[in-house]
């Protein structure tokens, strides 16, 4: 009898359904943040971050995201912003160089596929949900996703920038990704 189980498990095994690994093609792909500055769109983007995906919209309960951002690599294009954000008024990325985004699970609300996961920015760890939208091509894919943050709920823009009539209180936050199976 003990061998029939092993047996019967040695044969469930590798039927069991895992979610699909892949890399992310860093030079086609984007992870890019826009805010409002008296009124008025900024937009901006990091350069440097590491993802781990692990996806299947069939199989989302074994899907991960896993995302590490260098704080430091953050452009707008604007000088006095790109040479504010680094600073302990905003990112401080001299005592937190990265933040990091995990995902706790997934569901659908209605044909949208939601992220859930857990942001760490400055120390702070608080929940965000990111909309997702994936396209299989292949042994590539894309994989887009889109959410908003407060800014405030992590620190980010503290003292005369904590005013949310200056500097809007909500960041979108954006990525396409280009993928390739592993």
């Amino acid at each position: 009898m003990k061998y029939l189980a092993i047996l019967l498990l040695a044969l469930v095994l590798p039927c069991t359904a895992a979610a699909t690994d892949y890399t992310v093609r860093p030079k086609l792909s984007q992870l890019r943040f826009t805010g409002t500055y008296q009124g008025a769109d900024f937009h901006g983007r990091f350069d440097q971050w590491t993802a781990a995906i692990s996806y299947d919209p069939a199989k989302l309960a074994d899907s991960r995201f896993d995302v590490t951002v260098t704080l430091a690599s953050a452009h707008t294009g604007d000088h006095d912003q790109d040479s504010a954000l680094p600073g302990t008024s905003f990112f401080d990325v001299a005592r937190f160089p990265t933040a990091h985004f995990v995902t706790t699970g997934f569901h659908r609300d209605g044909n949208q596929v939601i992220a859930e996961g857990l942001l760490t920015l400055r120390g702070i760890t608080r929940p965000v949900s990111l909309g997702v939208l994936f396209k299989s091509q292949g042994s590539s894919a894309t994989l887009d996703v889109a959410g908003k943050v407060r800014r405030l709920d992590f620190g980010v823009g503290s003292g005369d920038y904590a005013d949310t009539s200056v500097i809007g209180a909500v960041v979108k936050i954006t990525a396409h990704l280009q993928l390739v199976r592993k």
